[in-house]
């Protein structure tokens, strides 16, 4: 890390659109404030079960705000989730993890393809409301990130390799570790000490933890 640069680590699952929210936030402000920003995937499901915590929607009142909540903040963030009742049942009936071991296994070997390819993934199932879990739809994003297909194959094969998985329970665990609970979760090491934030409203709260001027969501 350079000089006097607050290391900031963003725990994330492309499952959860608050994620994808905090992410682009993040990544528009890791050249304004004096931060080194980390993207860390990791296991939202893991997480849920370790933690005793539940889907939102389970609340059905809790639910019906959630839908006005993520479109009110998709306008303001400007950023393109589209979110619908039926959602609620696409997210019970998918699982993230093979996406979240693709990308793991993307962040072990070519990780400059992190930050496009996950946001593909968001892009891919909560704009476009395709599926993300099978194979051939994996390697669909891979492309459109623009990962050689020699490269997605590659990373495809490691998803069930034990280096993958043990590297996302891994980060999954250290997530934990810092007190999280839900997606996304980001953690300030700031003064020598981390400092968890939940969720993508609070990194206004972050940048007055840390010394930085908070400008906006979308900060020009």
């Amino acid at each position: 890390a350079r000089m006097g640069r607050t290391r900031v680590e963003l725990f994330y699952d492309v499952i959860s659109p608050y994620s994808w929210l905090g992410f682009e936030v993040l990544c528009r402000y890791k050249h304004i404030w004096n931060i080194d920003l980390h993207f860390r995937p990791a296991f939202l499901g893991g997480i849920m079960q370790q933690t005793g915590n539940k889907p939102p929607a389970m609340l059905p009142k809790r639910g019906e705000y959630m839908l006005k909540d993520v479109k009110r903040m998709a306008k303001y963030y400007q950023v393109p989730v589209h979110m619908s009742g039926d959602d609620f049942q696409r997210i019970l009936g998918t699982s993230s993890l093979a996406a979240m071991r693709f990308i793991t296994a993307i962040d072990m070997t070519n990780q400059q393809y992190l930050e496009p390819l996950s946001r593909e993934f968001w892009m891919r199932f909560w704009s476009q409301h395709e599926d993300i879990s099978q194979p051939e739809n994996i390697l669909t994003v891979a492309r459109q990130a623009g990962i050689s297909a020699e490269l997605s194959q590659k990373a495809l094969e490691m998803i069930s390799s034990p280096t993958v998985k043990d590297r996302l329970r891994e980060t999954t665990a250290e997530a934990i570790k810092y007190g999280a609970f839900g997606m996304p979760a980001v953690v300030a090491h700031y003064n020598g000490e981390p400092h968890l934030f939940f969720g993508s409203d609070r990194l206004e709260l972050l940048g007055s933890v840390i010394g930085e001027k908070w400008l906006g969501p979308v900060p020009s």
